[in-house]
Formats: structure tokens, C-alpha cells, sequence
């Protein structure tokens, strides 16, 4: 199979990255949301099905994907992923009634599950182990590039063609990767032959799911079962996995407590991330008076700061320990965010500017970083998995500060109604106190590492931290 092998490792690199655009790309989505509406004549609380049916598709197939990709190989669901994609954006983009749309999302989040679980494994095996940390760089670098962009392609793109464009812009991109990728090696997996636990893989898959549909209904007040639900099957996974011949993750890595806290500080500091593309928009039209064009290359200051950043903790990781990263990650989006919450009503553009760059830097940072530990820690076999558990700690805290953020805004900005205070200051005062929170959160992390006792190592396989 000598076709194998055509690409050398630096244009395998841009073939994943191809693959792994588009799903950034779906920020652009967000600024279709007022003419789907008009489309289909919904009610503006239906757009959030849009989200939703793609969001809680991707994020509880991904470590089940993640760990096909480790028995099958990369390559193969990559290729499924990126083909997947294509007939899901042009389905999308000539859905004829809403249902049609939400069941091309959920098509779309399959898709993306597919490519992102097997994505970073697939770029970082075509480097040795010495250089995994700077290809992890430049796969965090494509995530921010992709945010940035889709949010300025976005307003060009529904102005001129209208919605069904946020969709079918990224067909091309998903068929050429699916198209070159088949030059990427066909690395056979290693080792004995496994068997999919099928029973771990959906209790897992309905804890994920259950989990994300209960936070969405806590403002609603009615996602309490859900929530529930999440717990017994996260149980029942954990029961599974334990007497599990072939699990699909090896629960005994999050024994070791330092590892277990990086998960969680990296749903933590997503979480504070996502108060950016959340409520920046408001604030941006209602506070600083900006048109929607100017809106968007607003937005794209966060997502450069993660594309600057990443590059450069992939090459820092080298000669700096991960842990060094990590603590300087989170403090950097501690500090951006809790700069932005002193804005005030006259805002300096500028220097609102900085203080989200600087936030959106930290997040790069600190990813790459949990990026390098994760793969690390997990055996070179588990690559898939590894990858798939960061993508998914992130969307957690996406999803999650989806929730927490707007009901903790909602809640600060009514009091301050209550208080007597005119709209456009009640407005502010919850829009700052909601960022200030948001800011402890990055701190807590911080304050969680310098407790422990993980000067060195965190997990069986990694090295210092």
C-alpha cells in the first residue's frame, strides 16, 4: 500500500486541520439565528434545538468514537467523520422545514464526533513523541483560527447569500479533507484484538446526553430528571468500566487526583471562556454601540489570542514543564476576565480588546498544555481516547457556562432591577458581576493545583508537570 504514505507529516498536519476546521467554523451559525427564525417562522427560545440537537451529539459520541478510532484506526474514522460531515452541511443548507435542520445537526454532530475523537491522535502520530506537543499546539491554534474566522465570515456570508451559507460554505472543506486524507498513513492498531464494550458505551453515552439536557433545563427549572438520570448511568458506566474486559476509558487514571483535577480545572476554565461569545454580544451592541460587522471582528480578539497562543506553548512545552503552562493558562484567563468585568459604561474599545485577548490567550495556554498531559498519561494505544476526553471536558464547560453564566446574569441583572436602578445600569451591573464570578473560577483551579502535591507527574505514563 505504498499510497499510504504520499504525504509527507507537515501536509498530513493540514489535511487534519482541513477536517477539524469546520467544526469551529460553526460559531458562524450563531449569527444565522435571527433569518432561521424569519425562515421558518419560530419562536425566538426554538433556536436553541439548533444548538442543542448538534452540541449534545458531539460531545457524547466523542470518547466512544475516540476509542473506535484506537480499535479500528484513526485514519478510518476520520475518513468516516469528514465524509459524514459534507452530506450533513449540505443537508442542512437545503433543509426544506425546521425538523430537517435539527436532524442535519444532529448529522453534523456525528460528523464532528467522528473527526475531532480521532483527529489529534491521527496529526500527533505522524510526529515522533518529542514532537507531540507542538502538533497539539497547532491543533488548538486551528480551533482558534476557526472561531475567529467563522464569526467575521458569517455577517459577509447571510448579508450576501443567506443562512443556508454558514452551512454549505463548509462542505468543500469537509470533502477535500475527506478526499486527502485517504494519502494518510493507514496505521494499522496494535496489540491483541479487542472487543467494543458496547454496554459501557451507551451508558456513557446517555450520562453525557442526560447531562447536557438537564443543564440546559435549569433555567427553565425542569432539568432536575435529567440530571438525575446523568448520575444513575454515570454510575452504572463506572460499574461497567470496572469489570469491563476492554473499557473504554480505564478509570483507574483518574485515581490519581491530579489527573482527575486537570479534567475538571479544564471544564472550569472552558466554562469561563465561553462568557466571551455568550455575553460579549450584548454588551458590545447594547453598552458599546457597535454595528453587527463591528461585532463580530470584535468577537474574533478572544479566539486570536487562543490561535496566537497555541503555537507557542507547543514549543514552550519542550523545555517547560506542562504544569508551568497550566498554572500560567489559568491565571491569564483569570486575569482577562476579571479585567473585562471593570468595563463600565463608556467603554474603551481598545482596552477591552486587550483584556479579552489576554483571556483568550490563558485558554490557549492552558489547553495545549492539558492537551500534552492527557496524551502523556493514557497509553500510546489510547491516543484516541485521549484526545476525545479533552474535546469532551471542553464542551462540558461550554455547555455548562451555556447555562451557568446566563442564569447568573439573568439573576445579578434583576436584582439590580429590583434595587431601583434604570435598565442600561442593571444591565451592566449583571454583565460585570457575572464576569467577575466567572473569574473565580480559573482562580480556583489555581488554588486547587498549588495544594496538591503533583510537582511531578500526574498520572502512571506522564512525565514532569
Amino acid at each position: 500500500m505504498a499510497q499510504a504514505r504520499v504525504l509527507p507529516p507537515a501536509w498530513g498536519v493540514a489535511v487534519v486541520s482541513l477536517g477539524t476546521l469546520a467544526v469551529p467554523f460553526d460559531s458562524a451559525v450563531n449569527v444565522a439565528f435571527p433569518a432561521i427564525i424569519k425562515a421558518f417562522a419560530l419562536p425566538i427560545p426554538a433556536i436553541q434545538w439548533v444548538v442543542i440537537a448538534y452540541t449534545l451529539t458531539y460531545a457524547a459520541l466523542m470518547l466512544v468514537f475516540g476509542r473506535l478510532g484506537d480499535m479500528l484506526g484513526h485514519r478510518r474514522v476520520f475518513l468516516m467523520g469528514s465524509g459524514c460531515s459534507a452530506i450533513a452541511f449540505l443537508g442542512c443548507a437545503a433543509a426544506p422545514s425546521y425538523p430537517f435542520l435539527l436532524a442535519a445537526r444532529v448529522a453534523q454532530g456525528v460528523g464532528a464526533a467522528l473527526a475531532l475523537s480521532c483527529g489529534p491522535a491521527l496529526a500527533t502520530g505522524l510526529y515522533p513523541d518529542s514532537q507531540r506537543a507542538r502538533i497539539l499546539g497547532v491543533y488548538t491554534m486551528v480551533f482558534g483560527a476557526g472561531s475567529a474566522a467563522g464569526s467575521v465570515l458569517a455577517g459577509v456570508l447571510v448579508a450576501w447569500f443567506g443562512w443556508p451559507a454558514v452551512f454549505w460554505f463548509r462542505a468543500p472543506l469537509s470533502l477535500a479533507a475527506f478526499v486527502l486524507a485517504w494519502g494518510l498513513p493507514a496505521v494499522a492498531p496494535t496489540g491483541p484484538r479487542e472487543n467494543f464494550d458496547a454496554a459501557g458505551a451507551a451508558l456513557l453515552v446517555v450520562a453525557t446526553a442526560a447531562l447536557l439536557l438537564g443543564l440546559n433545563g435549569l433555567r427553565a427549572g425542569n432539568g432536575w430528571m435529567f440530571l438525575a438520570l446523568s448520575v444513575a448511568a454515570g454510575f452504572g458506566f463506572a460499574w461497567r468500566e470496572r469489570r469491563a474486559a476492554f473499557p473504554i476509558i480505564d478509570l483507574r487514571y483518574f485515581r490519581d487526583g491530579n489527573f482527575a483535577l486537570l479534567n475538571a480545572g479544564n471544564v472550569a476554565v472552558s466554562l469561563t471562556g465561553f462568557s466571551v461569545p455568550l455575553l460579549a454580544p450584548f454588551f458590545l451592541v447594547r453598552v458599546a454601540g457597535l454595528t453587527a460587522p463591528q461585532e463580530g471582528l470584535m468577537l474574533a480578539v478572544a479566539s486570536l489570542g487562543t490561535a496566537l497562543a497555541a503555537p507557542v506553548a507547543g514549543r514552550l512545552a519542550g523545555n517547560v514543564p506542562p504544569r508551568r503552562l497550566i498554572v500560567t493558562g489559568a491565571a491569564a484567563t483569570a486575569v482577562g476576565q476579571a479585567l473585562m468585568s471593570t468595563t463600565g459604561a463608556s467603554p474603551d474599545l481598545l482596552v477591552f480588546g486587550v483584556w479579552m485577548f489576554v483571556q483568550g490567550a490563558g485558554l490557549g495556554l492552558f489547553q495545549v498544555a492539558y492537551f500534552e498531559i492527557a496524551a502523556a498519561t493514557l497509553p500510546r494505544e489510547q491516543r484516541g481516547v485521549a484526545g476525545s476526553l479533552v474535546m469532551m471536558t471542553r464542551t462540558l464547560g461550554i455547555v455548562a457556562g451555556a447555562t451557568v453564566l446566563m442564569l447568573g446574569f439573568q439573576t445579578l441583572r434583576a436584582r439590580a432591577a429590583a434595587a431601583g436602578v434604570g435598565d442600561d445600569a442593571a444591565f451592566l451591573a449583571g454583565f460585570q458581576q457575572v464576569y467577575r464570578l466567572a473569574a473565580l473560577l480559573p482562580v480556583v483551579v489555581l488554588v486547587a493545583i498549588g495544594l496538591s502535591r503533583a510537582s511531578r507527574g500526574v498520572g502512571p505514563r506522564s512525565g514532569p508537570v
